[in-house]
């Protein structure tokens, strides 16, 4: 449905508004959603469309500037749907995705494609009120986020399909080792996923992963990333160990640190930046037990979570390692890092493996 020329953006009559393309089968979501978005100064509900296909003939013709994708839709779904405009008409997609484990399954899916955010649906219709705000808040966010065509995924070839049966060993850590901490916010599940697969079996380095993300969703993502690396990769618990060939990602609602005898301990202590987890508290807590033999990385993301931690590892004679500002959703973290003076290097995403691998092996 063609709303462009029904509404009037709010706001001030000189602001350019964002243009939003709502994309649900329910016709009380499309409803509640458009009605309260177009109240909403500087926002204005271009269209709506009850499925994929409808989406994908709206935005040749209306060029949204974010579109707000269901995940659960007849005819074509929101996975299906969202490949096809990453392919043909890139740009920023928020999935709305139920709280079931298939929901954050084909949300962490959704995310990889090229989805900037997400946002959880409530259980009941009467709910959506309490997220709009959010939802609000997000489609502002990736309106600002740089978003780049996506072919349709590849076949998995037998190498790769095979990554989650690979005999995957860990091993504790020696005094020589390293410990890599990698952090990422708004398009850090593609970013995470670009790197983590990179990473060698025998990389001689524990991996701990802080992604922001809220409760439900992380171990989705760590599955995941288990299953296209080399790496062993789970969703940390309390008293893991760090171990060579393992990748620990800090869970949603759950700040990760490291306690005197070299095991995850985890806390819901108020937010840091706004977040749990936060980056700055993970890296804090390694910087502190390993000093110099810390190499962390920083990807895309919006603010400055990260920056305290970098600096802290960087002023230990750890090793930092930035994004550019040419492969990022969002150039936020990684440039506060970069501004702080605490980067070693700054390297593209297809390179930061490649990094990774140079700074342990130092």
């Amino acid at each position: 449905m063609d709303f462009s020329q029904k509404a009037s953006p709010a706001g001030s009559p000189s602001e350019t508004p964002i243009r939003v393309l709502i994309v649900d089968d329910s016709a009380f979501m499309r409803f509640t959603i458009s009605k309260r978005l177009n109240e909403t100064p500087g926002i204005l509900v271009v269209g709506t469309a009850h499925d994929g296909e409808e989406a994908l003939a709206l935005i040749p013709k209306l060029h949204p500037d974010v579109v707000t994708l269901d995940v659960e839709m007849p005819r074509l779904n929101g996975l299906a749907t969202l490949r096809e405009i990453m392919a043909r008409f890139p740009r920023p997609v928020i999935m709305l995705s139920s709280l079931t484990v298939e929901g954050a399954s084909e949300t962490i899916q959704g995310l990889t494609y090229g989805a900037v955010d997400f946002i959880a649906k409530p259980t009941a219709k009467a709910n959506i009120e309490a997220i709009m705000d959010e939802v609000i808040a997000k489609i502002r966010r990736a309106a600002k986020a740089r978003v780049y065509a996506m072919p349709p995924p590849r076949k998995i070839g037998p190498t790769e399909a095979a990554a989650d049966h690979v005999n995957k060993v860990t091993k504790p850590l020696r005094q020589q080792d390293k410990v890599v901490i990698i952090g990422s916010s708004t398009g850090g599940p593609r970013a995470l996923n670009t790197v983590v697969p990179q990473l060698p079996q025998n990389l001689p380095a524990a991996v701990l992963i802080v992604q922001h993300m809220p409760v439900g969703f992380t171990r989705s993502l760590a599955e995941r990333l288990d299953s296209v690396s080399q790496l062993s990769i789970k969703e940390a618990a309390p008293g893991d160990r760090l171990e060579a060939g393992r990748g620990l990602l800090a869970p949603g609602g759950f700040h990760m640190t490291v306690d005197a005898n070299g095991q995850i301990a985890l806390n819901q202590n108020p937010t840091v930046h706004g977040v749990r987890p936060a980056i700055d508290v993970t890296m804090v807590s390694i910087a502190q037990k390993y000093g110099a033999s810390v190499v962390g990385v920083v990807l895309t993301g919006m603010g400055s979570d990260g920056t305290n931690g970098s600096a802290l590892i960087h002023s230990q004679g750890g090793y930092i390692i930035a994004e550019d500002e040419s492969s990022c959703v969002v150039w936020g973290m990684p440039r506060s890092v970069v501004e702080a003076g605490a980067a070693n290097e700054v390297v593209p995403l297809p390179d930061v493996a490649k990094a990774i691998i140079r700074a342990v092996n130092t």
